[in-house]
């Protein structure tokens, strides 16, 4: 069965060095799930073959715009293809109005149910739980109020040796509190904005290094790591990529269209 983690997005702030902004999906034995969703989220889905209509849940991290100025147009989209299905999306206290507002000045109802879960900060939550997967939000440190996730496969397949996990780190000051709550999982996707010569720098604005998202792969006992989320300043992020391999070797750079099976 399929545990499949698509980036569709890896830069910081502004799409830049052809990289375009936060987005990620999660196919969950063939559920899809969407997590961030910065401008132009719905032409890569596009891009990549990725069936729009198939998504079930979307996950907002926080309210900084890389991470959500496409959702409303998403939302939109599919509703001028007849979606039907209820979808449910998962983000701050602030996000359901924000959305609101933007299709009652448009004028759109839309034509399928959206639920919307707000995230609480206080703590590791359950925010969903179905048959193969349930998910949990944890608070990151940023300049705004974030939230992390991490999906657990439930009942693995008889094929599956390990039961499958993602773990999800967007927008975050390096932060060990975190351990604990993403420790063991099979793929950890971990912000990277900066390289260490700019740690001062991430420390300010509520960033973190590629080097420290190694450490926190390191402590945390994952299998593999992602990062992502690169400063618009790197064209190049191997030297990044580079950093972070020498603390933890199984680091990777997120590269748009890349589907990692787990």
């Amino acid at each position: 069965m399929t545990f499949s983690f698509t980036v569709l997005g890896s830069s910081a702030a502004v799409a830049a060095n052809d990289r375009n902004l936060s987005a990620h999906l999660l196919n969950a034995n063939e559920r899809f799930h969407l997590i961030d969703c910065g401008e132009g989220t719905q032409f890569q889905l596009r891009k990549f073959h990725l069936s729009i209509m198939r998504i079930k849940h979307i996950y907002i991290s926080h309210l900084h715009g890389d991470h959500f100025f496409g959702l409303v147009g998403l939302l939109n989209t599919m509703h001028l293809l007849g979606r039907s299905e209820e979808l449910t999306v998962h983000g701050p206290p602030q996000l359901r109005e924000i959305i609101e507002i933007q299709l009652e000045a448009s004028q759109t109802r839309l034509k399928y149910p959206v639920h919307f879960n707000l995230l609480c900060s206080d703590g590791y939550r359950l925010i969903l739980e179905e048959e193969r997967l349930e998910v949990h939000s944890f608070p990151l440190k940023h300049s705004i109020p974030a939230w992390g996730f991490i999906f657990r496969e439930k009942n693995p397949p008889r094929k599956v040796p390990v039961a499958r996990s993602l773990a999800y780190c967007s927008d975050t000051v390096y932060d060990e509190s975190i351990v604990p709550w993403i420790s063991d999982a099979r793929l950890l996707y971990h912000e990277a904005t900066f390289a260490s010569a700019m740690e001062q720098v991430a420390a300010e604005k509520f960033h973190a290094t590629a080097a420290q998202a190694a450490i926190i792969a390191l402590k945390a006992g994952v299998a593999k790591l992602i990062v992502g989320h690169f400063s618009a300043r790197y064209e190049d992020v191997q030297p990044l990529l580079d950093e972070a391999r020498v603390i933890f070797p199984e680091t990777y750079a997120a590269e748009e269209g890349e589907r990692i099976e787990l």
